[in-house]
């Protein structure tokens, strides 16, 4: 069983944005997870078996830190029903909040990528770019998201109490990893987190 990392990693010193005391985990797996990768976003998936199986271990990875004092999450079903596993084994309610969820990828969400790559090749160039300017077709840029996650975290740190654990996705805690970055969000490919994986700020 993978056990919790305890850091976010190195970065420049950024003591404006210490929000020690939060820690960020994604969601279990779901069908568009698995190849042939789909793009989510703001598309409702639920988990699969294997992600509600990953959803048990996490809780009970929780339960052994013994810490945790309250319990945050997207208000996308995968995020919010591995936060109620979790929940119901440390016995803590989540609280939900919309501006953890994954970034709103328009047009794209539900398509599969390799299509994404035959149809609209240069826009899914620019999107392996990544940057603070790219915008999902008809959806949010990564700079948008990347606002409305932090703004969330912000509260919930000043909100706790602490140790939070936040469960959302892996392209929002992909923005709090670039943050740390001097590259910013042209970063954002660079950085990744597994299925229930678990980092701390």
């Amino acid at each position: 069983m993978a056990s919790l990392q305890r850091s976010v990693g190195t970065g420049p010193d950024r003591s404006d944005d210490d929000l020690r005391g939060i820690l960020l985990g994604r969601h279990g797996q779901t069908d568009d997870n698995l190849a042939p990768l789909r793009v989510q976003g703001f598309h409702d998936t639920p988990l699969n078996a294997t992600g509600l199986a990953q959803a048990e271990e996490l809780a009970e990875r929780v339960a052994a830190l013994g810490d945790v004092a309250s319990l945050w999450c997207s208000d996308l079903a995968r995020a919010r029903v591995t936060a109620e596993t979790v929940g119901r084994r440390i016995g803590l309610t989540p609280r939900l909040d919309p501006r953890l969820r994954e970034g709103n990828r328009g047009r794209w969400e539900g398509r599969r990528f390799a299509d994404i790559v035959l149809a609209e090749p240069e826009t899914y160039a620019a999107w392996l770019e990544a940057g603070p300017d790219f915008r999902f077709p008809g959806g949010e840029s990564l700079k948008e998201q990347a606002e409305r996650v932090w703004a969330a975290l912000v509260d919930i740190h000043r909100e706790g109490p602490l140790p939070a654990l936040v469960i959302c996705h892996r392209g929002s805690i992909r923005t709090v990893f670039c943050r740390f970055d001097p590259r910013g969000l042209h970063a954002f490919h660079d950085y990744d987190v597994a299925n229930t994986g678990v980092v701390a700020l």
